[in-house]
C-alpha cells in the first residue's frame, strides 16, 4: 500500500464494517499528536467528509509541499516535532542554530531541491565567517561543534521529510563534517582545591562551592535546592528540580533525567555547615538570588564570581562543571565503584560514567589486576601508578614549600556582613540596611571606638535584625 502525503491523513476499514477517517490536529506538550476522526458507509464518503473536516481545521495539503522553501519546512518540524519534547536550555540552542544560522542561510531553497552540495557550502561558510557576535574574542568563525549541531538539526529535519513522504531521500547524509573534538577535562588538586575554598570562604561562597564539591551535583541542581529538601536527622539531600536560564528568564524545571531526581547521604560536616547556613536564610531556596527577593540565583550570575575565585586562589582556569569532574575523580581515586558514583551524580548509566572517566577507571584496572596477581600467584609485581601531572603540575622535590596561602580580601564586604566606618580618630560606625517584611529597606547603626569593638558589635546586631525580620515574616504568613 503507498504512503499517504503528509497531511492527508488516513482512511481505514473499521471492524464494525465501517470506513474511519483520521488527521492530525496539533501536537500536545509532550509531543503526542492530537487527532479528530471521521466515519462513514463507504471509502468515498468518508474521503469527501475527511476532506471537509482538513479543510475545516485549516490542515489542507497546500500547507505542505515538497517545493515549499526548507526555511519553512525546518521551522514547522521544530515547534511540531521538536520543541514539544526538549528542555527549555536546548530549547535556546535549537533556536539559535535555526533561525541565526539556518534559515538566514539556506532557508530560501525548495524543499526538493536542497542538495548535498548546498549543505556542504552552507558548513564551509559556517566554518569561515558564520560568527555574529564577539568576533573580536572569538574570530569569524563558528566552532567545530556548532557546525555539527547546525548539521544535527538540517538533519534529523529532512529525516522527518522523508518519513512524511515530501522528499525522497536525505541530502544530508554523506556531508563531510568538522571533527567531532570532546571538551578537554580539568580537575582540580587538592592544594588547588583548599586554596579554592579558603578563598570562597572569603567570598562569602564557601557553603555552596563546598556542597558542589562534596556531592558533583549540577550548577543547576545544586541552585534548585530548597530547604525541605534536606533532612537534618537522616542526613538526606533529595534533588527534586533544576534551575536553568532561558534568555534572561530564570525557570525552574525538572532535573534533566530521570536518573536525575535522586537522594543523596551528606557527611556530617556537611549538614553541620549547612545547618549553621540555614540560621541567616530568608527564604525557601538554601542558595537564593542577592538581587530578587525570594527567588532562586540565576546560574549565569556565577560564572564572574567563580573566575574571580579560581584567580585569586591562584588556580588554573576551569569550568563550572570541572568541579562535578573533580568531584567524581576525588571519588574513584579513593576506591568509589562505578556503580555508586553513577547514581550520586545522576548518570543515566554506569556505562556514561565509565565512557566519561575511563583514563580513571584504566588505571583501577590494572591497580586490581596487580593486587589478584599479588595474592594469588604470589608476585611481587609492580603496582601501576596513576597518569603522571602535566609538567605545568609538577612539583620539584627540591623547591622549597610554599608558604601558607593567604586569601585575597577585597575591598567589598560579603553581603549581608553590613558596612564599617570611620568617622573621626575615636569613633567607628557600623551600618546595616535590610529589606523590611513590607518591602521597604531600614538602616541600623552601631558605633564603638575601635574597628574590631564595631565588627563585633555589628554582628550581633546584624544576627538579632536577621532573626527578627525572619520571625516576622514568618508571623505575617501564618496570619
Amino acid at each position: 500500500m503507498a504512503k499517504r502525503k503528509y497531511g492527508e491523513g488516513s482512511v481505514f476499514l473499521r471492524k464494525d464494517g465501517r470506513w474511519e477517517g483520521r488527521i492530525v490536529v496539533g501536537y500536545h506538550d509532550n509531543g503526542n499528536p492530537k487527532t479528530k476522526n471521521v466515519t462513514a458507509k463507504t471509502q468515498a464518503e468518508c474521503k469527501e467528509k475527511l476532506q471537509a473536516l482538513k479543510e475545516q481545521c485549516g490542515r489542507t495539503t497546500d500547507r505542505l509541499k515538497p517545493d515549499m522553501p526548507f526555511g519553512d519546512w525546518i521551522d514547522f518540524w521544530y515547534q511540531n516535532f521538536s520543541k514539544p519534547k526538549i528542555r527549555p536550555t536546548t530549547q535556546e540552542c535549537y533556536e539559535n542554530r535555526i533561525y541565526n544560522h539556518i534559515i538566514p542561510e539556506i532557508g530560501k531553497i525548495p524543499l526538493c531541491k536542497l542538495t548535498q552540495n548546498d549543505l556542504q557550502q552552507f558548513y564551509a561558510r559556517l566554518k569561515k565567517g558564520g560568527r555574529r557576535r564577539l568576533t573580536e574574542f572569538y574570530g569569524e568563525g563558528l566552532s567545530d561543534r556548532m557546525v555539527r549541531s547546525c548539521h544535527t538539526s538540517c538533519r534529523t529535519a529532512l529525516e522527518k521529510a522523508v518519513a512524511e513522504g515530501l522528499i525522497t531521500a536525505n541530502p544530508a547524509i554523506g556531508c563531510r563534517l568538522p571533527p567531532k573534538k570532546a571538551k578537554e577535562m580539568q580537575v582540580l588538586t587538592q592544594d588547588e582545591i583548599q586554596r579554592f575554598l579558603i578563598q570562597a570562604h572569603e567570598e562569602g561562597y564557601y557553603e555552596f562551592f563546598l556542597l558542589e564539591l562534596t556531592t558533583g551535583m549540577r550548577r543547576g541542581e545544586i541552585l534548585g535546592l530548597q530547604w525541605k529538601d534536606v533532612n537534618f536527622n537522616t542526613g538526606e539531600l533529595h534533588i527534586r528540580r533544576q534551575v536553568v536560564k532561558k534568555g534572561a528568564q530564570t525557570l525552574i524545571s525538572k532535573p534533566k533525567t530521570k536518573s536525575s531526581i535522586r537522594t543523596l547521604i551528606l557527611p556530617p560536616d556537611m549538614l553541620d555547615i549547612l545547618a549553621e547556613h540555614k540560621k541567616n536564610a530568608t527564604c525557601e531556596w538554601v542558595f537564593p538570588s542577592p538581587v530578587k527577593e525570594g527567588e532562586p540565583r540565576n546560574p549565569a550570575s556565577l560564572y564572574g564570581k567563580f573566575q574571580k575565585i579560581l584567580k585569586r586562589a591562584q588556580c588554573k582556569k576551569v569550568r563550572f562543571h570541572d568541579l562535578r569532574h573533580t568531584f567524581a575523580t576525588m571519588a574513584l581515586e579513593n576506591g568509589m565503584d562505578i556503580k555508586t558514583l553513577s547514581a550520586m551524580i545522576g548518570h543515566i548509566s554506569a556505562e556514561t560514567t565509565l565512557n566519561i572517566y575511563s583514563h580513571i577507571t584504566d588505571t583501577m584496572q590494572k591497580q586490581a589486576a596487580v593486587k589478584i596477581d599479588r595474592e594469588i600467584g604470589g608476585t611481587d609485581a609492580q603496582m601501576p601508578e596513576p597518569e603522571p601531572p602535566k609538567a605545568s603540575e609538577q612539583v620539584q622535590t627540591n623547591a622549597t614549600p610554599e608558604p601558607k596561602f593567604e586569601p585575597y580580601k577585597g575591598k567589598i564586604r560579603k553581603p549581608g556582613t553590613g558596612c564599617v566606618y570611620q568617622i573621626n580618630d575615636n569613633l567607628w560606625e557600623g551600618s546595616f540596611y535590610p529589606r523590611m517584611p513590607d518591602g521597604k529597606r531600614k538602616k541600623f547603626n552601631v558605633y564603638a571606638k575601635t574597628r574590631e569593638e564595631c565588627e563585633k558589635l555589628l554582628e550581633e546586631m546584624i544576627s538579632e535584625k536577621k532573626a527578627k525580620i525572619a520571625a516576622e515574616k514568618k508571623k505575617a504568613k501564618t496570619a
